[in-house]
């Protein structure tokens, strides 16, 4: 069996959405850390003949070299979860939605996660747009969520089982408050955090935190509309 090396940088929601989902799959690599900042070894020669974008994560299995959080999402599902939940391929309709909701995943980390990248890498971004932006996709996520809980449905796409699609969402939701993109008025999303937080498997990383007690039944936060 070939030896799966991730390309990774700790502090990347990207790089955290790989290492959190094979985590959940128990599936075992090998990791390359990357000097990411300051170092800016994405940048080096050898770096950018595996990569020529210069993007992470970068995930190599045997001849292969996946290049994007997504496809590495999709390759593992493929390849590791034999149940076919994460990734169901059978069910045209449930890949469509997932599909949809990696493309949302992508805007999260052109909002959120540039808004980070200014507030925590010194990026020469324009972070009150990025935060404005950010905010009106938190919106739209957030009464995603609502309208799913309503109808007794705890993740993006409807069904028992999460999907990649949380996954990929996840990291720069959780990590939203590094760009000062405040939760408060999400109380949905708030309670989806919550959940994949407690699913098996789920690793923390530094700005996201395990979960915390459980609440009980009776004391669970409810919303009482759309978020504003």
């Amino acid at each position: 069996m070939t030896t799966i090396t991730l390309y990774d940088y700790e502090l990347s929601g990207n790089c955290y959405k790989a290492r959190l989902f094979m985590s959940m799959l128990g599936v075992e690599y090998e990791r390359h850390d990357m000097n990411f900042y300051p170092g800016r070894e994405f940048e080096s020669d050898w770096f950018l003949e595996l990569n020529p974008i210069g993007t992470l994560p970068v995930l190599t299995d045997g001849t292969l070299t996946l290049k994007d959080s997504a496809a590495i999402l999709v390759y593992l599902a493929g390849r590791f979860d034999n149940r076919s939940t994460w990734y169901p391929v059978d069910q045209p309709e449930t890949l469509a939605q997932i599909t949809q909701w990696l493309a949302f995943a992508d805007g999260l980390t052109a909002s959120a996660s540039a808004a980070r990248l200014v507030e925590g890498f010194f990026y020469n971004l324009d972070a009150a747009a990025a935060r404005k932006r950010a905010h009106r996709l938190f919106r739209i996520l957030d009464e995603h969520l609502w309208f799913a809980e309503r109808d007794h449905q705890s993740w993006l796409v409807p069904g028992d089982e999460p999907t990649i699609a949380d996954i990929a969402c996840f990291p720069y939701v959780a990590l939203s408050e590094e760009g000062s993109i405040s939760r408060q008025s999400y109380p949905a999303i708030r309670r989806w955090l919550d959940r994949v937080k407690r699913l098996p498997g789920f690793i923390a990383m530094p700005g996201v935190f395990p979960a915390g007690p459980a609440l009980p039944d009776n004391t669970v936060e409810h919303n009482t509309g759309s978020s504003v």
